[in-house]
């Protein structure tokens, strides 16, 4: 299953990917310790965006296309606008949504609970928790 890596730039333009995971591993850097345990491999992709949504100004659905993806499982901070607008957006381009409850994080629990009920009800996402899904390996192609 790909893994995609969808991360702000931090208004850091010259910087590529690489260099944001190094910046954000720094010894003062906050969320370090996130940072570490979702440290991408060398097998993983990586979409910088300028902006809320994953999809903007990105190459992000090309990529999806070539990969032959269909379905997307969506997790991350700012579930209540990163998360939120990148699925609307995903929405938008027809594809199925996976946005599991606890794999999302806002300002607020309510902040969450609000954005995932809209992702649920507008986006007709399956918020189920991570614990409850069933993943099936895709066939390759060819």
């Amino acid at each position: 299953m790909p893994v995609i890596y969808v991360n702000d730039n931090f208004g850091r333009w010259r910087a590529d990917f690489r260099a944001q995971v190094a910046f954000c591993l720094k010894e003062t850097s906050r969320g370090r310790e996130m940072v570490r345990q979702l440290e991408p491999d060398e097998h993983d992709y990586f979409v910088l965006k300028p902006k809320h949504s994953g999809f903007f100004a990105t190459t992000l659905d090309t990529l999806l296309r070539y990969l032959g993806v269909e379905r997307l499982i969506l997790t991350g901070i700012a579930g209540n606008f990163c998360v939120l607008f990148t699925a609307n957006d995903a929405y938008m381009r027809d594809y199925q949504l996976l946005v599991p409850a606890d794999c999302i994080a806002s300002n607020t629990k309510k902040e969450n609970n609000e954005a995932l009920e809209m992702i649920r009800k507008y986006l007709k996402a399956d918020i189920r928790p991570s614990t409850r899904l069933t993943l099936r390996r895709r066939r390759s192609k060819g």
